[in-house]
């Protein structure tokens, strides 16, 4: 058997992405939807896979360095198309990083707009 802890938050932010064709979209805000998946078969001596305060404080405070930015011009997304899925990675590093390398971090899912999501997860 398998726990999945989920964990949502999100940030605005403004982006215009480079297009097939070559050209840049107009520039416009979303309100980034970002969850968290925790994934493990065993609970720690509480009873838990992580505490979600916990885990939302460290969501948050990634989420903060994209919050209320043009993604084009912020420095988490340098030399990047700023799609939902170059976003959706550079929240999962950057939360890995910060929950000193979490072996139960599985995914992240950046929904872009209603209907719109992308998840990024580990391959194992």
């Amino acid at each position: 058997m398998t726990y999945e802890v989920l964990v949502d938050s999100g940030f605005d932010a403004r982006h215009g992405i480079c297009l097939p064709d070559g050209t840049i979209e107009p520039a416009h805000t979303h309100r980034w939807e970002v969850t968290v998946k925790l994934v493990s078969s065993r609970l720690d001596s509480c009873g838990l896979v992580a505490d979600f305060d916990a885990v939302r404080a460290d969501l948050e405070a990634v989420l903060g360095r994209l919050d209320d930015t043009d993604l084009n011009n912020n420095p988490r997304m340098r030399g990047l198309n700023p799609t939902a899925e170059h976003v959706a990675r550079v929240v999962f590093e950057a939360l890995l990083e910060r929950r000193g390398g979490d072996p139960s971090l599985f995914s992240i899912k950046v929904t872009e707009a209603p209907g719109c999501a992308v998840v990024y997860r580990r391959t194992c």
